[in-house]
C-alpha cells in the first residue's frame, strides 16, 4: 500500500473521512451523521463531544477500509462547517454549551441591536461580512452572556473559543489550539486586511482576546496526533481550511476570477479575487481563501443557507422521497413545475438578500400539482438562489465565465443542466465531487511534501462533464422573474410574521 493522506470533512449533518493516494484517488472512505438539536424555533445546535466521537470513528473506519498502516499515513487535513461555535473549559475540555451552528438564528436579537447602534459599516470594513446571526462572534457573545461567570473565566484564559476546526485540532492533538485565516475570517472578530483579531470588534461584542486561538497559515503543520482508537499517534495535521475555501482550493480555483459552487447543506458560491483588497459589494461577503501555496488571499462569497437541507426536508418532513437519488428522475418526469415555486428560506435568506425574518413557502399550488412538481421546484430553487448570487457578483463587476461545481447535489444531472441553463454559462463537474475533502488533503499533502508543488496537485483534478447552457435567454429571464417575485413574497410574509 502506498503512502496516503487522510482528510476529515466535518460537515453540518455528518462527518466524512476520505483517504487519498498520491494520484488523488479515493482509496478509503467512511461517513456518519450526528444529532441535530432544535431547542427552540430557528435554533440549531450540535453536541461537540458527539462531533468528535463521530469524526474519530469515521477516520478509523476510512483508514481500515483503505488498508493504510500507521507508518503509511503521512498527514491529516481538516475541513469543517464554518462559523459553528464551541466554547470549552481549557482544563477539563468540556463544552460550556452545545455548539451553536452556523444556521442558527438564536443571536438575531444581538445582531439587531448592533445594527441599531450603528456598527454595520465598521464591521463590513474590517471583516468583509455583514452583521448576521450566521457568523461566530455573536454566538460567542450569546454563550458568554448566558452563563454568569463565563466572561470572567474567558478573560482569565480558563475558557477557550474555537470553530470546529479548532475543536477537532484540540481533541486530535490533546490540547493543540489554533485556527487559520479562512475560518478566522468568518467570526466577525478578525480583521481580514490587517490579518489579526481586531480590538474594536472584540470590544463591540465583549469577547476577551485571551479566549481566541492563534491564527496560523492554512498549509503547514499545526501539531501531531495523540494515539486514538483507529487514529495513529504522531501524524502531522498539516492543512486546515473552512469547507467552502477548501472546496475552492480543491477545484483548482487559484487565480482571480475562477469560481465554484458547493451544493451541501447550504449552497456557497465563492470567487477568487486575488491579493488586491476588493471593494465592498452589497449583498456579498468578502472573505479569505488560499492561493496555490495555501497562503491567504481575498475571495468574494455568496452564502445560501438552504440547499441540500431542502432535499432532506422533502425526505424527512414531507415524506415525498425515500432518498436524494430519487429527485433527478422525479424532476425529469414532468416538463415543468406546473407553476409551483419553492422558496426554502427555513432559516432566513442569505446572500444577496440577508433577510433574517424571511421564511420558506410553497407558492403557485393548483389542483394538478403533485409530488414530482414539488420535487422539481425544490431542485430548481437551488439553481435560482445561485443565480441571485452570480447576478450580484456580475453587478459588482465580477462576472463568472464558468462555474465549477461540487458537493452531493452536483451529482444530480437534472439540477446541473438547469443550473447551466438558468445562469447561461457552462457548469464544470469534476470526477471527484468531494472537492472539500480534496482541498483539505491537498493542503495537508503540500504541508508535508507529499505533493512537492501546487503544479503536482493541479493535474489531480479531472473533469467528469461540462454542462452547456441550452435554454433561450428569454425563457431564462422569464423563469428567474417568477422566482424573484416569490422571494419578494416570502420576505414580506416574514416581515409580517415578525411584527
Amino acid at each position: 500500500m502506498p503512502d496516503a493522506i487522510l482528510a476529515l470533512d466535518q460537515g453540518t449533518t455528518g462527518s466524512t473521512a476520505l483517504v487519498f493516494s498520491h494520484g488523488g484517488l479515493i482509496i478509503g472512505r467512511a461517513y456518519s451523521e450526528f444529532t441535530q438539536h432544535y431547542p427552540e424555533p430557528g435554533w440549531v445546535e450540535h453536541d461537540p463531544d458527539e462531533i468528535w466521537q463521530v469524526s474519530q470513528r469515521v477516520m478509523g473506519e476510512a483508514l481500515t477500509s483503505a488498508g493504510v498502516q500507521p507508518r503509511e499515513l503521512k498527514a491529516i487535513g481538516i475541513t469543517n462547517q464554518r462559523e459553528t461555535t464551541v466554547v470549552w473549559d481549557r482544563k477539563t475540555g468540556r463544552p460550556v454549551h452545545r455548539a451553536i451552528v452556523w444556521q442558527s438564528r438564536q443571536t438575531a436579537s444581538i445582531c439587531e441591536r448592533l445594527i441599531a447602534d450603528g456598527h454595520l459599516e465598521a464591521v463590513r470594513e474590517r471583516t468583509g461580512l455583514v452583521i448576521d446571526a450566521y457568523f461566530s462572534g455573536t454566538k460567542v457573545k450569546w454563550i458568554l452572556d448566558r452563563y454568569p461567570d463565563a466572561r470572567a473565566r474567558a478573560r482569565d484564559g480558563e475558557l477557550l473559543f474555537g470553530t470546529i476546526d479548532t475543536w477537532l485540532l484540540w481533541k486530535l492533538t490533546g490540547g493543540g489550539w489554533a485556527t487559520e485565516p479562512t475560518n478566522a475570517s468568518r467570526t466577525l472578530l478578525y480583521n481580514i486586511h490587517d490579518r489579526c483579531w481586531d480590538p474594536a470588534l472584540l470590544e463591540m461584542l465583549d469577547v476577551p482576546e485571551a479566549m481566541l486561538p492563534p491564527v496560523k497559515p492554512s498549509c503547514g503543520v499545526f501539531g501531531e496526533t495523540c494515539q486514538h482508537d483507529g487514529v495513529p499517534g504522531g501524524v502531522p495535521i498539516a492543512g486546515i481550511a473552512g469547507d467552502q475555501q477548501a472546496a475552492l482550493y480543491g477545484q483548482g480555483c487559484w487565480e482571480p476570477g475562477m469560481a465554484k459552487n458547493t451544493y451541501g447543506t447550504g449552497c456557497f458560491v465563492v470567487m477568487n479575487m486575488g491579493s488586491q483588497r476588493p471593494a465592498v459589494r452589497d449583498g456579498l461577503l468578502t472573505t479569505l481563501c488560499c492561493d496555490a501555496a495555501g497562503q491567504a488571499m481575498y475571495a468574494l462569497e455568496g452564502s445560501i443557507f438552504v440547499a441540500g437541507a431542502a432535499i432532506q426536508w422533502l425526505r424527512d418532513e414531507l415524506g415525498l422521497i425515500d432518498s436524494a437519488d430519487q429527485t433527478e428522475a422525479l424532476a425529469a418526469s414532468v416538463p415543468d413545475t406546473l407553476g409551483v415555486t419553492v422558496v426554502p428560506a427555513f432559516t432566513g435568506l442569505g446572500a444577496p438578500h440577508w433577510d433574517m425574518n424571511a421564511r420558506g413557502a410553497i407558492l403557485g399550488l393548483t389542483r394538478g400539482a403533485g409530488r414530482s412538481h414539488i420535487v422539481r421546484a425544490t431542485l430548481e430553487s437551488l439553481a435560482y438562489q445561485t443565480r441571485d448570487v452570480v447576478d450580484a457578483m456580475a453587478d459588482s463587476g465580477a462576472a463568472i465565465q464558468e462555474l465549477r461545481v461540487d458537493g452531493g447535489a452536483a451529482a444530480n444531472g437534472f439540477l446541473m443542466q438547469f443550473q447551466a441553463d438558468i445562469l447561461g454559462v457552462p457548469v464544470d463537474r469534476p470526477t471527484t465531487l468531494e472537492t472539500t475533502a480534496s482541498g483539505a488533503a491537498f493542503l495537508a499533502g503540500l504541508g508535508v511534501g507529499f505533493w512537492e508543488s501546487p503544479e503536482a496537485v493541479r493535474g489531480v483534478r479531472r473533469r467528469d462533464r461540462l454542462f452547456q447552457p441550452a435554454m433561450p435567454e428569454s425563457e431564462r429571464d422569464r423563469l428567474h422573474a417568477i422566482w424573484k417575485r416569490a422571494v419578494t413574497h416570502v420576505r414580506a410574509a416574514g416581515d409580517l410574521a415578525s411584527t
